[in-house]
């Protein structure tokens, strides 16, 4: 039999067999990008099939039921089975599945200790480009929770944990930016000079998000199931040169 790592070139989280819920390094592609003029390694192996959205993998299908940016690393949701494919997607849709992130923003200060962050958000693509922008004055379809998690007022950085209400391209990152707390490494949407700060101050190189926390209620069994990636090895470093704990991270 073919071992379930062949499906993913990610550390397996959990693994069941409706299930497979991986931790998508830094600089991976959720799934491949058709108009990429050369490869890039994809979350999991094998042939993508763009309308199903799903893998032909040496171990068998995996439908990705989610995605994270590139520069996103964390929490990566596949199902097996289309018939758990489909309930995955039905429970995304209803706002049943809960996602949480961990970010380090730069400024913050003033924020309060927790908080629901409401916008309108509209993305353009241009090309290979992306950008998503808030329009003022129209009715939210962007909604995510805070809650401060530490605060470093030396370098000016506080750490929060988001919970995505709603899923829009670069939500976390254009939310944050639009209330001058841009996330420390972001080079679309933060600061350059204060990046190049904080990459020599705190040894931040790159965007500071990652996806910590997924539940769901699980399609087979009924029972709820949560999977947390733990914090990678170079964003701990960069709260370590913060003096940051990070309790619970």
């Amino acid at each position: 039999m073919t071992p379930a790592s062949a499906m993913t070139r990610c550390d397996i989280l959990h693994e069941d067999r409706f299930l497979i819920v991986v931790n998508k390094p830094h600089g991976v592609l959720s799934h491949p990008n058709p108009k990429a003029g050369k490869p890039q390694a994809a979350a999991f192996e094998g042939s993508y099939d763009q309308d199903r959205r799903c893998f032909k993998t040496a171990a068998g299908i995996v439908w990705l039921m989610h995605r994270l940016d590139q520069d996103t690393s964390g929490v990566l949701l596949g199902a097996k089975d289309e018939k758990t494919a489909a309930a995955c997607r039905a429970a995304f849709e209803a706002e049943l599945v809960r996602k949480k992130y961990l970010a380090l923003c730069s400024g913050g200060g003033a924020l309060k200790p927790e908080g629901v962050w409401l916008d309108h958000l509209v993305t353009a693509h241009a090309g290979h480009q992306v950008r998503t922008t808030v329009r003022h004055g129209v009715r939210p379809n962007a909604e995510a929770k805070y809650r401060v998690m530490e605060v470093n007022a030396l370098n000016r950085v506080v750490l929060i944990e988001v919970e995505l209400i709603t899923g829009k391209t670069h939500q976390i990152r254009v939310q944050a930016a639009s209330r001058q707390i841009p996330l420390v490494g972001d080079d679309v949407y933060g600061s350059f000079e204060l990046n190049r700060k904080l990459r020599k101050s705190i040894l931040a190189k790159r965007l500071f998000l990652h996806a910590h926390e997924l539940s769901l209620k699980h399609p087979a069994s009924g029972q709820q199931l949560t999977v947390k990636a733990p914090l990678p090895p170079d964003l701990s470093a960069v709260l370590e040169a913060a003096g940051m704990k990070a309790v619970g991270c």
